[in-house]
């Protein structure tokens, strides 16, 4: 009987033992700090936290969803360039800055591996394969999941312990790589304990301590959508390194008659709804926007420094451009301005300060006699008829008049280098059609060829002007 009576206390000791080590692992879990943090919204945030940013090397492959991996070797404007390393896109870039007068292009020499934003690496063979990547990428400074507005400061430390298991571990996070792992891995059975604090850097340079969960949650949500992420095809935000605010004073009101390229305001692409505006910015610090028919006034203020200069601008009654941007980049004809997603940028027709009017190429020979509507077709639909009859005056004011007895008065310019074309007509019919920014095709002494995408269905359409 001595036998199993000793065997029995050993057995109960071991049981007893074995519920001390598992109460001692469920009490390392403070009852306050302990989630299930998988499919959570702090879950979600630090994940696309941690997604891997595409934007960075954009200026070679134009994709914000993933990046091509180094060393890889590219065609830059017909040059053949080694890029190494992140410091060699500033190498691409200044190849394009040689001219502004021609048309930059990146050719990729395959096979390449792209990396995605959840750090899977995918074999490339050819420009084929690339483009069907590529489509999927949201477009040019469209909104992504990805946040790139804060910066978490590693290492981590966290315990997992899954109730169904039972299994225990500690782990150190050390990078975005292995975040984005770790909360990817999550089960919903799983009890995480994250060590506080946690630190994190905010876009513009700001350290934060964070003490808990839903101040960690709290802080990233606030900043999310704080900064602009740069999803832009250029590289870096460096493109007003030099700028003054002399600079830009001297350049908006040096030219006269500024129009709308871009403008985007909330995911909406507004830029059709002002063809025809012209704006004009004066020394005081005042401004105005004019069409046909009607005129605005507003203010406007530039100050701080090279790629810290914001633009203040207050149209009581253009509310879409009320904002504080700030400068992107300043062109000979063009002045960009950012606000997080938001986009604004101003064109000009000027060649030097204190030019005006439409005197290129393009201007000359459209100013130079009577032009008729040869063709017009809006995508598949001929509509040539309706402009049977009228004559086009172009003037070099930037006015026009149709006339087929009844004159219908409108304004135009080339934009962009005389890339561009547009017209404004107010809502007059028919010419009230040709209100947008035309594409030139073709230009000669007896024809001007347009084309407009639009920006709806992706229908084309085609104008033809012919010297009568």
């Amino acid at each position: 009987m001595q036998r199993p009576l000793k065997l029995l206390t050993i057995i109960v000791s071991l049981v007893l033992l074995n519920l001390s080590c598992r109460q001692e692992e469920f009490d390392y879990f403070p009852p306050e700090d302990q989630t299930t943090l998988a499919n959570s919204m702090v879950a979600d945030l630090l994940e696309r936290t941690a997604l891997k940013d595409g934007s960075n090397d954009n200026i070679i492959d134009r994709s914000n969803c993933f990046t091509v991996q180094l060393p890889v070797i590219v065609k830059v404007n017909g040059t053949n360039l080694l890029v190494d390393t992140e410091e060699d896109y500033a190498n691409i870039e200044a190849i394009f800055d040689v001219s502004d007068d021609d048309t930059d292009l990146v050719e990729i020499q395959f096979p390449i591996t792209i990396i995605l934003s959840d750090f899977n690496e995918v074999a490339i063979a050819d420009q084929i394969e690339f483009n069907s990547f590529s489509a999927s990428c949201n477009g040019e400074n469209v909104a992504d999941d990805d946040i790139e507005c804060l910066d978490i400061q590693y290492p981590i430390t966290a315990s997992i312990f899954n109730q169904t298991t039972e299994a225990f571990d500690n782990v150190s996070i050390t990078s975005d790589l292995q975040l984005y792992n770790f909360i990817d891995d999550l089960k919903s059975d799983d009890i995480v304990n994250i060590s506080f604090p946690v630190s994190v850097v905010l876009a513009d340079g700001t350290g934060v301590s964070i003490g808990n969960l839903i101040g960690l949650e709290q802080v990233i949500d606030d900043a999310k959508d704080s900064c602009d992420e740069d999803d832009d095809y250029d590289f870096n935000d460096d493109d007003c390194d030099n700028c003054t605010p002399n600079q830009l004073s001297d350049l908006l009101t040096g030219c006269t008659n500024w129009t709308i390229d871009k403008l985007e305001r909330n995911d909406q692409d507004l830029e059709d709804t002002y063809v025809g505006y012209r704006f004009n910015f004066l020394l005081d610090g005042t401004l105005s926007a004019e069409t046909n028919t009607n005129s605005f006034s507003g203010t406007w203020e530039g100050n701080g420094s090279g790629n810290n200069i914001s633009v203040i601008i207050n149209i009581p009654n253009l509310s879409d451009f009320n904002a504080t941007w700030n400068l992107h980049e300043i062109e000979q004809n063009q002045v960009d301005l950012r606000l997080g997603d938001d986009r604004l940028r101003f064109e000009s027709n000027c060649t030097d300060n204190g030019g005006d009017g439409n005197t290129g190429a393009l201007a000359t020979t459209l100013a130079d006699g009577l032009w008729v509507v040869g063709s017009y077709t809006e995508d598949s639909d001929n509509q040539s008829s309706n402009y049977s009859g009228y004559t086009l005056n172009f003037n070099s004011d930037g006015t026009v008049v149709a006339d087929n007895g009844s004159a219908i008065n409108g304004t135009w310019g080339p934009q962009n280098s005389e890339s561009e074309l547009f017209f404004n007509f107010g809502t007059t019919g028919p010419f009230d059609e040709f209100n947008d920014t035309w594409d030139v095709i073709s230009v000669s002494d007896t024809q001007v060829e347009l084309q407009d995408v639009s920006g709806g269905n992706g229908g084309t359409d085609t104008l033809i002007l012919l010297k009568q």
